[in-house]
């Protein structure tokens, strides 16, 4: 069984969360916090295999217990918001970064339209995230000597191609917060999120970032200095330009964006002009099309374990050879600084 702690000040959320939950019959509600200090003390005595968390609560909010959380009795942690709105985007990507695992909007009520999917969704999050193995987050602190190898490309580099899933969004935050104004080359973006937060996902990245961050659109050209992240529910691939190409077409891995889409479509169209950086996540997507990205030529680059919340992604490009550097976000955004302006003759 899969012990669940439910954390969240409404009696009526409560009962509805443990309600649906308990619906599958591997899932236990092991216990309801009324508010972060209980969530404290249960997690604790209860030490459930998850839990699921509010955002805002009287006394220690759901960051605040979040990093409380994960600094003594690390568990995985689900947010679980009650919309999409900028405020509670802001504090739901606050609490990735202190260290819990997926966010997820709560499912409309009984009877409501798309409650029955929105259910499954939750049930099957709250179980794909009891099966990883937390670390205790220990708070940020600075760290030298990152700077990586130094790398070579074969020519100008013309796009960065990044993927990301579990974990992702405070790895590109650290990247993306990194990479200098004048970058020279455009960077796309194709992070498995929950429908419904990529806007906000956008503004966060852009208030971290020294350079703007879009929603991509259909056909726009990508330019330099800028970040594009893919829209939900479509591929984002490139055609020659390049420009943007969205596309409907059936999920991969069960994933609309996937990350093989836009490592296949930027391995064939950019070749060697190109970066591809695979970042934290479950399953195996873009691992493949990396390697294919390296095979054309690309610089390819894989997150390392030790940072990763999840190395199912990188850990698997590092399997099949397609790294060509492992390094921790630090690293990375130094590694991309110095390796475009390298390779499209700037010198600094």
């Amino acid at each position: 069984m899969i012990k669940v702690l439910i954390v969240d000040d409404s009696r009526v959320a409560q009962e509805f969360l443990a309600h649906i939950l308990a619906s599958d019959p591997s899932v236990q509600v092991a216990g309801v916090a009324n508010n972060g200090e209980e969530a404290l003390e249960m997690t604790r005595i209860k030490r459930p295999d998850v839990i699921t968390m509010d955002i805002h609560m009287p006394g220690m909010d759901g960051f605040e217990v979040t990093r409380s959380i994960m600094e003594t009795l690390p568990t995985p942690i689900v947010m679980v918001s009650a919309s999409s709105t900028a405020t509670e985007v802001a504090s739901s990507f606050r609490m990735l970064e202190a260290g819990a695992l997926a966010l997820i909007l709560r499912p409309p009520g009984i009877g409501q339209p798309g409650h029955e999917a929105a259910a499954r969704e939750l049930v099957l999050t709250v179980k794909l995230m009891s099966e990883i193995k937390v670390i205790r987050r220990i708070r940020p602190a600075a760290r030298a000597g990152l700077s990586g190898p130094a790398a070579q490309a074969a020519g100008e580099i013309q796009l960065v191609a990044i993927g990301a899933s579990t974990g992702g969004p405070p790895a590109l935050h650290k990247i993306l917060s990194a990479l200098p104004r004048d970058l020279a080359a455009p960077v796309l973006i194709v992070q498995h999120i929950a429908a419904g937060f990529t806007a906000g996902f956008v503004e966060w990245l852009g208030g971290a970032s020294s350079f703007p961050v879009h929603i991509a659109a259909q056909g726009e050209t990508p330019l330099p200095g800028h970040a594009y992240v893919a829209p939900d529910g479509f591929h984002m691939g490139v055609s020659g330009g390049p420009r943007i190409e969205l596309s409907d077409q059936a999920p991969e891995n069960g994933l609309r964006p996937s990350v093989n889409h836009l490592f296949r479509s930027v391995a064939r169209v950019l070749g060697p002009r190109a970066v591809g950086v695979l970042l934290t996540g479950m399953g195996r997507d873009g691992a493949d099309e990396l390697k294919t990205m390296k095979d054309k030529g690309a610089v390819t680059i894989a997150q390392d374990e030790a940072s990763s919340v999840v190395h199912g992604m990188p850990g698997e490009a590092v399997k099949l050879g397609a790294a060509t550097y492992i390094l921790p976000p630090e690293g990375i955004a130094s590694m991309l600084a110095g390796l475009i302006d390298k390779a499209n003759g700037r010198n600094k």
